[in-house]
């Protein structure tokens, strides 16, 4: 923690419902705090935003509208792989924003060659990233400032993507007034100022990548005028030949991430986290099954808990992409198409479930021998999550009455 009087402070201080405890961090327009919530008790990680920083005549339209981006998404995005935005206040000379608190800090830590993550921990982190930047994509937003700053460790390779004060809400009318973001990190088409899709945010997880992975910056400039014309007009060095010993096929998928034009990188969130999820597999040792298989694994049996789908006037589709209420003479004897007897289709829908506790008591979907209680131990924490959402209903169903089923 900065030394700096500015961050030391009185612990009885209070803001709004939330009591301080300390200072965890301090940028140029305010701080960030750990406090209680004296409601229910947990903590949070609160920032504040400076009484001055509103008030500023050149900036202070700009900074309050990075403001109230951030705070418009409080209770909106929910996803495993996002801090959750709690509570924002925002007044006319000051605000304060409550977030999910992240233990173990942010990635930026990891950018120096002495510190560098595992290859295949940096991999698994960039593939839950897409998955989360994926989901915001269709909540209609880009964050325009991915960067390892920006993405917290709660452990392991468990990411939490933060400060969304930068994003692009297309479905918002808050209206950007400059460009925002990190030069380093920022597209060929945001510093160009041109509309912005989620392939914005895919060149700036490629370049946090690149930096995760070999302890450089792929691009850099004594100006910001230089650094604009690398990023716009020069290719990276492979990053492979930035550090010995990376594999080279890591090169394709972090060069394609970052191409110049939009339209050259990958179609889609998940083709670049297929292919994240083909290289991790590289690196790992025999027999280790890394956390993208885990997910792969679930989403087979239906139990990722991927968000509903839903059409243009908002209704929710079932998987095939059907409307619930609109069924088929195909639907009415259990989606079975044959005319089946309700005992025919209960018997077949118990078939189905013991099949899906067959996958998850195979190895490669993360489930581990019984223990001591009578109970699977799944040794990741996503899969454990996923596996709770679930109720047994197959009567031979090898998790027994236990939550762990099928």
């Amino acid at each position: 923690m900065s030394s700096d009087p500015a961050v030391q402070m009185d612990l009885s201080l209070q803001v709004g419902k939330y009591d301080v405890q300390k200072a965890i961090g301090k940028g140029a327009t305010g701080t960030v705090y750990l406090a209680r919530d004296t409601f229910t008790g947990r903590e949070v990680a609160l920032k504040t935003i400076e009484p001055e920083v509103f008030r500023d005549p050149e900036f202070g339209t700009v900074y309050r509208s990075q403001f109230q981006n951030e705070a418009s998404l409080a209770g909106k995005l929910r996803h495993p792989h996002i801090a959750a935005i709690l509570d924002a206040v925002v007044q006319e000379d000051s605000g304060h924003i409550a977030m999910e608190y992240v233990k173990g800090g942010d990635l930026s830590k990891h950018v120096s060659r002495d510190k560098l993550l595992p290859v295949a921990d940096v991999l698994q982190i960039a593939f839950k990233c897409c998955g989360a930047l994926e989901y915001a994509a269709r909540e209609g937003i880009v964050h325009s400032d991915i960067k390892p700053a920006n993405l917290m460790i709660a452990e392991g390779t468990e990411v939490k993507i933060s400060d969304f004060g930068a994003a692009h809400l297309r479905k918002s009318l808050v209206v950007q007034t400059a460009a925002m973001g990190s030069p380093y990190y920022m597209s060929p088409e945001q510093i160009a100022g041109k509309e912005l899709t989620f392939h914005s945010d895919m060149y700036s997880l490629g370049v946090s990548l690149y930096e995760l992975l070999t302890g450089k910056k792929p691009f850099t400039g004594e100006t910001i005028e230089r650094l604009v014309q690398k990023i716009q007009n020069q290719d990276p060095v492979p990053p492979s030949s930035a550090r010995s010993g990376l594999p080279k096929s890591v090169d394709s998928i972090i060069l394609r991430a970052m191409a110049k034009k939009p339209e050259r990188r990958y179609p889609s969130w998940a083709e670049f986290a297929s292919e994240l999820s083909r290289v991790v597999q590289q690196t790992l040792p025999p027999g280790v099954v890394p956390d993208s298989e885990k997910y792969v694994a679930l989403r087979k049996v239906g139990m990722s808990g991927a968000p509903a789908q839903h059409d243009q006037r908002g209704r929710v589709l079932r998987r095939d992409g059907i409307h619930p209420r609109r069924r088929g003479p195909a639907e009415r004897d259990g989606g079975f198409g044959d005319g089946a007897s309700a005992r025919q289709i209960q018997t077949r829908r118990v078939q189905q479930d013991e099949r899906r506790c067959a996958a998850l008591s195979h190895p490669r979907a993360g489930a581990q021998p019984r223990g001591p209680t009578g109970t699977r131990q799944h040794p990741d924490s996503a899969v454990t999550r996923a596996v709770h959402r679930c109720r047994p209903t197959a009567p031979n169903c090898s998790a027994g009455p236990t939550r762990l089923g099928c």
